[in-house]
């Protein structure tokens, strides 16, 4: 009977441990990002899109912003948090390397980082020459 006993309890970990897996989750998050969002607004015909994973085991955020139609090169681009839509706030997590469309890049985040996310307090944007202050913007949201 030992040998039956620690199959049981063999099969009772592994149980437990596939629990804890499951409870792992991809959290998926967008943006669509127009001048008109900018605070204040541009008039720029420019035009992009968030879209981002969170991974909430390891609390790392992915993304890939695409755009197109800016005045011209992208010099600056991030997630600017906590703020709500029309409220500005700084910088939260830059983007790093080149700013071509599509810029794609990968942090780990705080839990209060996680928490302005889910709440939809954060937002993009991009910077060029002609807005230095931010050319187009979009509030990050959950969905897809």
């Amino acid at each position: 009977m030992p040998t039956r006993a620690a199959f049981m309890a063999a099969l009772i970990g592994a149980s437990m441990l596939s629990i804890g897996v499951a409870r792992a989750e991809t959290v998926m998050f967008q943006a669509k990002l127009t001048g008109g969002a900018e605070v204040p607004a541009t008039p720029s015909k420019g035009t992009g899109t968030l879209m981002a994973t969170l991974d909430t085991t390891t609390k790392t955020l992915s993304w890939t912003v695409t755009y197109s139609g800016l005045t011209g090169p992208a010099i600056g681009g991030h997630f600017h948090g906590p703020a709500p839509a029309g409220k500005n706030a700084g910088v939260a997590i830059p983007f790093k390397g080149p700013l071509a469309s599509p810029i794609k890049g990968s942090t780990t985040v705080t839990d209060a980082q996680i928490k302005e996310l889910e709440a939809g307090d954060m937002y993009v944007n991009l910077h060029t020459a002609a807005h230095t202050g931010g050319e187009i913007r979009g509030q990050v949201e959950k969905g897809m």
